[in-house]
């Protein structure tokens, strides 16, 4: 399966991949109206974690035992069988987080949308043709390839 995969050399910090991942998950998919009128600041499903001089996107590993999933009470969040990608079904979530505790790579975090809980993870951008944040990645920090197990 095709992941996202981060390249800390590359990285300069700009956090662009943010901004596209929130823009993409907008309602307007418009950057002034996701920021300006949406108000999503913060609600980027992956980040930017730095340590000078290097900085690295964080986001979903899409595991193929995924805690995230097993951990879930009430079954929102789910692997697809066909694609491999994790996400959360918003509407079943009911903001228990134990997926946010259950994932080892600090992947998701606790978010809210329309005034419900839901958790904040990359899903590869699953509706688009491919993940926001790599397309807007100005020095191909990030990249969405597959790649062989232990590789």
């Amino acid at each position: 399966m095709k992941k996202v995969y981060a390249r800390p050399a590359y990285c300069m910090n700009c956090h662009l991949c943010e901004v596209n991942c929130i823009v993409a998950h907008s309602r307007s998919r418009d950057l002034f109206r996701a920021y300006k009128r949406e108000n999503l600041r913060g609600t980027a499903r992956l980040i930017v974690e730095e340590r000078l001089p290097l900085s690295v996107a964080v986001q979903c590993r899409h595991c193929d035992d995924p805690r995230c999933v097993a951990g879930c009470i009430s079954g929102a969040m789910v692997k697809d069988p066909e694609t491999g990608i994790v996400y959360c079904q918003e509407d079943k979530c009911v903001g228990c987080w134990t997926c946010v505790v259950g994932c080892p790579f600090g992947a998701i975090r606790p978010g809210e949308k329309n005034g419900r809980p839901v958790p904040l993870k990359c899903d590869l951008c699953r509706e688009a043709e491919g993940p926001a944040c790599v397309a807007g990645c100005p020095n191909r920090a990030l990249v969405f390839e597959e790649r062989r197990a232990g590789a």
